[in-house]
Protein backbone atom coordinates (compact mmCIF):
# COMPACT_ATOMS: atom_id res chain seq x y z
CA UNK A 1 0.00 0.00 0.00
CA UNK A 2 1.40 3.36 -0.97
CA UNK A 3 -0.28 5.31 1.82
CA UNK A 4 -1.01 4.49 5.44
CA UNK A 5 -4.59 3.24 5.93
CA UNK A 6 -5.19 5.26 9.07
CA UNK A 7 -8.47 3.66 10.11
CA UNK A 8 -7.10 0.14 9.79
CA UNK A 9 -3.85 0.91 11.58
CA UNK A 10 -5.71 2.55 14.46
CA UNK A 11 -8.02 -0.45 14.79
CA UNK A 12 -5.24 -3.03 14.66
CA UNK A 13 -3.10 -1.14 17.18
CA UNK A 14 -6.01 -1.15 19.66
CA UNK A 15 -5.88 2.57 20.15
CA UNK A 16 -7.91 2.62 23.34
CA UNK A 17 -5.47 0.29 25.08
CA UNK A 18 -2.51 2.22 23.72
CA UNK A 19 -3.95 5.56 24.83
CA UNK A 20 -4.47 4.24 28.37
CA UNK A 21 -0.89 2.92 28.38
CA UNK A 22 0.64 6.16 27.15
CA UNK A 23 -1.57 8.46 29.22
CA UNK A 24 0.07 7.18 32.38
CA UNK A 25 3.28 8.85 31.24
CA UNK A 26 1.51 12.00 30.06
CA UNK A 27 2.03 11.47 26.32
CA UNK A 28 -0.50 12.10 23.58
CA UNK A 29 -1.36 9.27 21.22
CA UNK A 30 -2.31 10.37 17.71
CA UNK A 31 -4.80 8.19 15.87
CA UNK A 32 -3.77 9.40 12.42
CA UNK A 33 -1.13 11.24 10.45
CA UNK A 34 -3.66 13.82 9.23
CA UNK A 35 -2.23 16.40 11.64
CA UNK A 36 1.19 16.25 9.96
CA UNK A 37 2.08 19.01 7.51
CA UNK A 38 4.14 16.61 5.39
CA UNK A 39 2.60 13.41 3.92
CA UNK A 40 3.96 10.31 5.63
CA UNK A 41 4.06 6.75 4.31
CA UNK A 42 5.75 3.62 5.60
CA UNK A 43 7.19 2.77 2.21
CA UNK A 44 8.63 6.17 1.35
CA UNK A 45 9.78 7.27 4.81
CA UNK A 46 10.82 4.72 7.41
CA UNK A 47 11.51 1.76 5.13
CA UNK A 48 12.42 3.55 1.92
CA UNK A 49 15.64 1.50 1.64
CA UNK A 50 14.08 -1.85 2.54
CA UNK A 51 12.81 -4.39 0.05
CA UNK A 52 9.32 -5.06 1.37
CA UNK A 53 6.14 -6.13 -0.36
CA UNK A 54 2.82 -4.38 0.21
CA UNK A 55 1.67 -7.33 2.34
CA UNK A 56 4.83 -7.16 4.47
CA UNK A 57 4.40 -3.42 4.98
CA UNK A 58 0.89 -4.08 6.25
CA UNK A 59 2.26 -6.55 8.82
CA UNK A 60 4.91 -4.04 9.90
CA UNK A 61 2.31 -1.28 10.33
CA UNK A 62 0.39 -3.51 12.71
CA UNK A 63 3.44 -3.68 14.97
CA UNK A 64 3.98 0.07 15.25
CA UNK A 65 2.56 2.70 17.59
CA UNK A 66 2.45 6.46 17.05
CA UNK A 67 2.92 9.14 19.70
CA UNK A 68 3.37 12.89 20.06
CA UNK A 69 6.00 14.08 22.56
CA UNK A 70 6.10 17.69 23.72
CA UNK A 71 9.16 19.89 23.99
CA UNK A 72 10.94 19.38 27.30
CA UNK A 73 9.37 16.00 27.99
CA UNK A 74 11.56 13.10 29.06
CA UNK A 75 10.72 10.03 27.01
CA UNK A 76 13.07 7.90 29.13
CA UNK A 77 14.83 8.35 32.47
CA UNK A 78 17.86 6.57 33.88
CA UNK A 79 17.27 3.25 35.65
CA UNK A 80 14.12 2.42 33.70
CA UNK A 81 13.37 -0.58 31.51
CA UNK A 82 13.82 0.13 27.80
CA UNK A 83 11.29 -1.89 25.77
CA UNK A 84 11.13 0.53 22.81
CA UNK A 85 13.10 2.35 20.17
CA UNK A 86 11.76 5.42 18.40
CA UNK A 87 11.76 6.66 14.82
CA UNK A 88 11.54 10.44 14.42
CA UNK A 89 8.96 11.56 11.87
CA UNK A 90 9.60 15.16 12.84
CA UNK A 91 11.14 16.98 15.79
CA UNK A 92 14.42 16.68 17.65
CA UNK A 93 15.48 14.50 20.60
CA UNK A 94 18.70 13.68 22.42
CA UNK A 95 20.05 10.97 24.68
CA UNK A 96 22.23 12.09 27.59
CA UNK A 97 23.86 10.74 30.74
CA UNK A 98 24.28 12.57 34.05
CA UNK A 99 27.53 11.77 35.86
CA UNK A 100 28.15 11.70 39.61
CA UNK A 101 28.87 15.43 39.67
CA UNK A 102 25.58 16.28 37.98
CA UNK A 103 27.20 17.10 34.63
CA UNK A 104 25.28 16.17 31.47
CA UNK A 105 26.95 14.28 28.61
CA UNK A 106 24.95 14.23 25.37
CA UNK A 107 25.38 10.93 23.55
CA UNK A 108 23.16 11.29 20.48
CA UNK A 109 20.81 13.69 18.74
CA UNK A 110 17.93 12.41 16.61
CA UNK A 111 16.07 14.44 14.00
CA UNK A 112 13.82 13.49 11.08
CA UNK A 113 14.50 9.95 9.79
CA UNK A 114 16.69 8.93 12.78
CA UNK A 115 16.12 6.14 15.30
CA UNK A 116 16.87 6.70 18.97
CA UNK A 117 16.90 4.69 22.21
CA UNK A 118 19.22 3.57 25.00
CA UNK A 119 20.45 0.74 22.83
CA UNK A 120 22.57 -1.01 25.44
CA UNK A 121 19.52 -1.47 27.65
CA UNK A 122 17.21 -2.06 24.67
CA UNK A 123 19.26 -5.01 23.40
CA UNK A 124 20.39 -6.49 26.73
CA UNK A 125 17.18 -6.07 28.70
CA UNK A 126 18.97 -4.11 31.42
CA UNK A 127 18.00 -0.78 32.93
CA UNK A 128 18.72 2.49 31.17
CA UNK A 129 21.83 4.54 31.85
CA UNK A 130 20.59 7.32 29.57
CA UNK A 131 17.77 9.86 29.47
CA UNK A 132 15.89 10.73 26.28
CA UNK A 133 14.76 14.35 26.12
CA UNK A 134 12.48 15.92 23.53
CA UNK A 135 14.17 19.18 22.46
CA UNK A 136 11.51 20.12 19.90
CA UNK A 137 7.91 18.89 19.67
CA UNK A 138 8.14 15.48 18.04
CA UNK A 139 6.04 12.95 16.14
CA UNK A 140 7.42 9.46 16.76
CA UNK A 141 6.88 5.90 15.63
CA UNK A 142 7.37 3.39 18.46
CA UNK A 143 8.73 -0.12 17.84
CA UNK A 144 9.11 -2.50 20.79
CA UNK A 145 11.86 -5.11 21.09
CA UNK A 146 9.21 -7.82 21.20
CA UNK A 147 7.60 -6.62 17.97
CA UNK A 148 10.99 -6.22 16.30
CA UNK A 149 11.95 -9.82 17.09
CA UNK A 150 8.66 -11.11 15.69
CA UNK A 151 9.17 -9.07 12.53
CA UNK A 152 12.69 -10.48 12.20
CA UNK A 153 11.23 -13.98 12.19
CA UNK A 154 8.53 -13.33 9.64
CA UNK A 155 10.09 -10.68 7.38
CA UNK A 156 13.80 -11.10 6.54
CA UNK A 157 13.84 -7.68 4.89
CA UNK A 158 13.21 -6.03 8.27
CA UNK A 159 16.14 -7.84 9.85
CA UNK A 160 18.35 -6.72 6.96
CA UNK A 161 17.11 -3.14 7.31
CA UNK A 162 17.95 -2.94 11.02
CA UNK A 163 21.23 -4.83 10.63
CA UNK A 164 22.42 -2.21 8.15
CA UNK A 165 21.21 0.59 10.46
CA UNK A 166 23.07 -0.92 13.43
CA UNK A 167 26.26 -1.45 11.40
CA UNK A 168 26.28 2.22 10.40
CA UNK A 169 25.46 3.29 13.96
CA UNK A 170 28.31 1.20 15.37
CA UNK A 171 30.78 2.54 12.79
CA UNK A 172 29.74 6.11 13.56
CA UNK A 173 29.94 5.53 17.31
CA UNK A 174 33.44 4.05 17.05
CA UNK A 175 34.53 6.99 14.92
CA UNK A 176 33.23 9.36 17.60
CA UNK A 177 35.11 7.52 20.37
CA UNK A 178 38.36 7.84 18.43
CA UNK A 179 37.62 11.51 17.80
CA UNK A 180 37.08 12.15 21.52
CA UNK A 181 40.39 10.46 22.29
CA UNK A 182 42.58 12.23 19.75
CA UNK A 183 40.85 15.12 17.96
CA UNK A 184 40.97 18.75 19.02
CA UNK A 185 37.83 20.52 20.16
CA UNK A 186 37.64 22.31 16.81
CA UNK A 187 37.95 19.03 14.92
CA UNK A 188 35.21 17.48 17.06
CA UNK A 189 32.96 20.46 16.33
CA UNK A 190 33.53 20.09 12.59
CA UNK A 191 32.71 16.40 12.91
CA UNK A 192 29.51 17.31 14.75
CA UNK A 193 28.45 19.63 11.90
CA UNK A 194 29.15 16.85 9.41
CA UNK A 195 27.09 14.33 11.38
CA UNK A 196 24.24 16.72 12.21
CA UNK A 197 23.98 19.35 9.44
CA UNK A 198 21.45 22.12 10.10
CA UNK A 199 20.74 20.95 13.65
CA UNK A 200 22.29 23.92 15.45
CA UNK A 201 19.13 25.99 15.10
CA UNK A 202 17.17 23.30 16.93
CA UNK A 203 19.38 22.76 19.99
CA UNK A 204 20.89 24.94 22.70
CA UNK A 205 24.60 25.70 22.93
CA UNK A 206 24.98 23.67 26.11
CA UNK A 207 23.51 20.64 24.29
CA UNK A 208 26.23 20.88 21.66
CA UNK A 209 28.94 21.60 24.23
CA UNK A 210 27.91 18.56 26.28
CA UNK A 211 28.05 16.43 23.10
CA UNK A 212 31.55 17.68 22.31
CA UNK A 213 32.80 17.47 25.90
CA UNK A 214 33.66 21.16 26.11
CA UNK A 215 32.29 24.29 27.77
CA UNK A 216 29.88 26.69 26.10
CA UNK A 217 32.65 29.32 26.25
CA UNK A 218 34.96 27.05 24.27
CA UNK A 219 32.18 26.42 21.76
CA UNK A 220 31.72 30.16 21.22
CA UNK A 221 35.45 30.61 20.77
CA UNK A 222 35.62 27.85 18.16
CA UNK A 223 32.73 29.36 16.21
CA UNK A 224 34.41 32.76 16.22
CA UNK A 225 37.65 31.24 14.93
CA UNK A 226 35.83 29.45 12.11
CA UNK A 227 33.91 32.61 11.19
CA UNK A 228 37.08 34.63 10.55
Amino acid sequence: MANVNVNRVVKECKLDELRAEMDRSGRVVENSFLHLKQPFTMKHNIFSNAELSEEQLAVVENRLKYIHVGKGELLLRENQAVPNQYYVIKGCLRTYHIDNTGKEHTIQFAVNDWWISDYTAFFTGGLSSLNIECIQDAELVVLSRESMEKLYTGIPGIETYFRIKMERFFASFQKRILSNLSATAKERYLGFIETYPNIEALVKNYHIASYLGITTESLSRIRKELAR
